[in-house]
């Protein structure tokens, strides 16, 4: 029965869903210095809580994209929504003041049809296994859409970095390492930094894992290293920069009406960390104009223009952003709703909900986080004529030069970062064009239907198109290597 199923999917054509008139009929941005609105009654005291349980928001977007797919059973949608391996640890760790404390870390494997396990490694205090697999159903599909050889993966310890010391983080680091095992590996699962991780992190996992494995090229292990240890050139940089990349090519595409390139773009990032901060002074170095930038505790705005390298300085000097000289400080709610020409959500999930989703004023949102918009919030936007650029294309700039890394490893190169960064941009470009290009086949079917629909059926946005590349590829890999036995 899979077997058939699967060859159904391949042989027939796309034969996309039908959608309501407003997926089709939208209306136009709002205009500088206008009022936010929503196209549409506000609804939101009619409908019930929004669920943002990150596994039934994946299982969501599943379906969403398999929608447009002729062929697609309930069967392969348990294969793609369920993960291969999900390991949970408790682990303990004695402190700097010689109490022991019990921690807990998740290893999610998603999915291998396309090769090893591919995901970083996050810490931060709301850690859970179903975040995690979230995160690493996003991996799947990211790697499936940009065209590396990877599955998806991820994981992640519960603990409060800022509360930590160095010599703490290091002995949670090796200790989860030690507890995880063989189940990561070279060419069975690699990990990476994320959130509240970095080069540093990167660097205790494989001195870790290489003690436990002597004797052995332990190098493709880990990606994000530093570059004396076989680190690739631009990976710090690289998922900042490809999100430029693919905002860029984006504009290029005239998705904005009246944007064609970045120069002379307001832009608002929402997060300063590692992501936020590169796009930010990249954006800034190819003609935009970055307005407003935030952090944890606040963000602030300046109408010309923020001084990108004055406020690094006073956030690592007094903890943040906010309060800085010459700029106003505002709420990370607030940041969402200015009025710009590209806003880039580049902190947790679920920023812009329903709630807030009708007051955005960005002309185009690129995300840089991962999961920063909910599926009800993709519909307002949608309808609104606010494009996406969803994560899984927006910020794959990670993982694809962390396959760079990866093979520099394995035959002992080291590559220049131009070349790595041309490779990047190739990489980033032609992904776009493939999701724009589905986009547009799935809008020009779905108009010359112009048939009514149910009202399970969703818009089909950029996000669906990306989605709809990566199942299809999957699927078509599964095919070709079969179903063993």
């Amino acid at each position: 029965m899979w077997h058939t199923l699967i060859i159904r999917l391949m042989s027939q054509a796309v034969r996309p869903r039908q959608h309501h008139t407003a997926a089709i009929v939208r209306s136009p941005p709002p205009t500088r210095g206008a009022p936010p609105d929503m196209t549409g009654p506000d609804t939101t005291t009619q409908q019930p809580e929004e669920n943002l349980e990150p596994l039934h928001i994946s299982e969501q977007r599943l379906e969403r994209a398999m929608a447009h797919l002729d062929g697609i059973s309930r069967d392969l949608f348990a294969f793609l929504h369920t993960p291969k391996r999900t390991i949970s640890v408790f682990f303990p760790v004695q402190m700097d003041d010689s109490s022991v404390r019990i921690f807990e870390g998740h290893r999610v494997l998603h999915n291998r049809v396309l090769g090893a396990g591919k995901g970083g490694i996050r810490y931060h205090p709301a850690v859970t296994v179903d975040e995690v697999r979230f995160l690493a159903t996003l991996m799947t599909w990211k790697c499936a859409l940009i065209g590396v050889p990877f599955g998806g993966a991820k994981g992640g310890v519960a603990c409060d970095v800022k509360s930590l010391s160095r010599g703490e983080l290091r002995r949670i680091t090796r200790r989860f390492i030690a507890e995880l095992g063989d189940n990561i590996g070279p060419h069975t699962d690699i990990p990476a930094p994320d959130l509240y991780t970095d080069e540093q992190t990167i660097a205790w996992i494989y001195d870790t894992y290489d003690a436990m494995h002597p004797g052995r090229n332990n190098l493709p292990v880990v990606t994000g290293k530093p570059l004396d240890m076989g680190g690739s050139a631009g990976r710090v940089e690289a998922t900042g920069r490809g999100v430029l990349y693919a905002t860029e090519r984006t504009l290029s595409q005239k998705l904005v009406a009246g944007r064609t390139s970045l120069k002379g773009a307001r832009v608002v990032i929402q997060g300063f960390g590692n992501v936020g901060a590169v796009a930010a002074r990249l954006f800034r170095d190819h003609g935009a104009v970055v307005v407003a930038i935030s952090d944890s505790q606040g963000g602030i705005f300046r109408e010309q223009g923020i001084d990108l390298e004055t406020a690094s300085a006073y956030k690592k000097s007094h903890g943040t952003l906010v309060g800085l000289p010459d700029t106003l400080s505002i709420s990370n709610e607030t940041l969402l709703e200015l009025e710009c020409d590209i806003l880039i959500p580049a902190a947790l999930s679920n920023a812009i909900c329903r709630d807030n989703a009708g007051r955005i004023r960005a002309k185009l949102i690129v995300e840089a986080a991962n999961g920063p918009i909910t599926p009800a919030a993709d519909d307002i936007l949608y309808a609104r004529n606010i494009p996406v650029v969803p994560d899984i294309l927006a910020n794959a700039g990670g993982v694809t030069v962390s396959y760079f890394e990866w093979v520099q490893n394995i035959e002992n190169e080291q590559w220049e970062l131009a070349a790595v960064n041309d490779k990047l941009k190739n990489k980033m470009s032609h992904a776009v064009d493939e999701v724009v290009d589905e986009w547009r086949m799935l809008q020009q079917r779905h108009e010359q239907n112009g048939e009514e629909t149910d009202e399970n059926t969703l818009s089909a946005d950029l996000r669906t198109a990306a989605l709809a590349i990566a199942i299809k590829r999957l699927a078509k890999v599964t095919l070709e290597r079969g179903i063993w036995p």
